[in-house]
């Protein structure tokens, strides 16, 4: 049977091994999917594809194996790694997703997205996404140095942490009427992201909205197939 993943927010750190062997065992189990799409924030910080850790290189090894057995692979940058480019997906046997994208998901056209970009009432946010996803600023972090990069991660991931802390949980949420707009605009019945870490089934008058969750004690995915849709969890062995 042909069968369709998704998954997001691993957030894949060399302080958290417990997530990098649970992605390991999950790819393991899925090699007979026909496809796997990964809605963004796979990293926890990603500094360059010239990013040369040994996280990087096994994860890129174990999505390359993956590949290698027969699904394809789509990847789709977060708010945590939209530094990822087509270097760390070449190398990993996947193609980089533009956000939003649109897919034909067994009859259904369905859209694609990290999710930020619907979280509209968290203006702060709105205004640093605009910033980072501009490309004469990307260029400019990256002809820094490696090492100034990883400082940089380090500091922003702290003032991401500060400044979370002081919002009300609602606005960090994804927006009602974005949802609708973004839906209606392509033209879609159905929406699956990730971001916000609240996993669930939601339904709206512009369709279904699917919501992905982030892998902490437990990975979450999503699978699709003709029969239908539904939303997964499983624990993660630390």
């Amino acid at each position: 049977m042909a069968t369709t993943l998704f998954i997001s927010d691993l957030h894949l750190d060399a302080c958290r091994p417990a997530t990098t062997r649970a992605l390991a065992t999950f790819l393991g189990r899925q090699r007979h999917c026909a496809q796997l799409f990964i809605l963004g924030d796979l990293f926890e910080a990603w500094l360059g594809d010239d990013d040369d850790s040994p996280l990087v290189a096994e994860v890129a090894a174990m999505l390359r194996e993956f590949t290698a057995a027969g699904p394809r692979l789509g990847i789709m940058v977060g708010n945590r790694d939209f530094l990822l480019g087509t270097g760390f997906c070449e190398r990993a046997g996947a193609r980089l997703l533009r956000d939003p994208t649109v897919i034909d998901l067994y009859g259904e056209p369905t859209l694609l997205m990290h999710g930020d970009s619907l979280c509209t009432a968290d203006t702060d946010y709105q205004a640093f996404r605009r910033q980072v996803r501009d490309p004469e600023w990307q260029a400019q972090l990256l002809r820094q140095p490696l090492a100034r990069r990883r400082d940089l991660a380090a500091e922003l991931r702290a003032r991401s942490r500060d400044a979370n802390s002081m919002k009300r949980t609602d606005i960090m949420d994804v927006t009602a009427a974005e949802v609708e707009r973004q839906m209606r605009r392509h033209g879609v019945g159905q929406l699956i992201h990730g971001h916000t870490h609240r996993p669930a089934r939601h339904e709206a008058a512009a369709g279904l909205r699917w919501v992905l969750g982030a892998w902490e004690e437990n990975g979450w995915f999503i699978s699709a197939s003709p029969e239908g849709v539904s939303l997964h969890s499983f624990p993660i062995i630390q």
